[in-house]
């Protein structure tokens, strides 16, 4: 493994938890610095918030190609090794996904977007899949990336370390956030 890239791939990733802590923690800072950029008198807080979204996944799929090619060279995707951890991460892709969608469904975008912080009434939900985990949006995203490992990297050793790194951060995240 190579612990540059481990480094900056660590760095990189750790963005999006320290945003959206901040964001959860300090919204009336996060609305000042909108304000501020001249961002709000265009785009709702929500939608900014969104739009972050969409760039977090798009730096972590950059973050999860890059270390593909680095480790695994372009055919990363092509060379199965195992058909049990195949089947095992296709499997844990779908939960994750599930999850996510579940959630989305659950809460509705101004929910999942921090909603309730910038003025939007979202009534708190125990049903469905918070019934089964208290952040199912945080386990369905580490069980999304453990699978995508399972699928393009195992069993190189290096297959553990990003799955690993995320789900720490997405511990701290759903630890830390409001």
């Amino acid at each position: 493994m190579d612990e540059h890239l481990f480094a900056v791939a660590a760095a990189a990733l750790a963005i999006e938890r320290i945003s959206y802590i901040g964001i959860s923690r300090r919204p009336e800072l996060f609305v000042r610095l909108l304000v501020d950029l001249r961002v709000l008198e265009a785009v709702p807080p929500i939608d900014v918030v969104r739009s972050l979204f969409v760039g977090f996944k798009l730096l972590q799929g950059a973050v999860f190609v890059q270390w593909l090619v680095v480790h695994g060279g372009p055919s990363f995707i092509l060379e199965l090794r195992s058909p049990a951890a195949a089947a095992l991460g296709v499997l844990l892709v779908a939960i994750g996904q599930w999850l996510n969608v579940s959630v989305f469904l659950r809460l509705g975008s101004d929910g999942v977007f921090y909603g309730t912080w910038f003025g939007k009434s979202i009534e708190w939900s125990n049903e469905f899949p918070f019934s089964i985990v208290a952040h199912p949006q945080y386990l369905g995203a580490s069980l999304s990336i453990w699978g995508f490992f399972l699928l393009t990297r195992y069993p190189y050793p290096d297959w553990v370390a990003l799955p690993l790194l995320e789900s720490a951060y997405y511990a701290v995240g759903a630890r830390l956030e409001r």
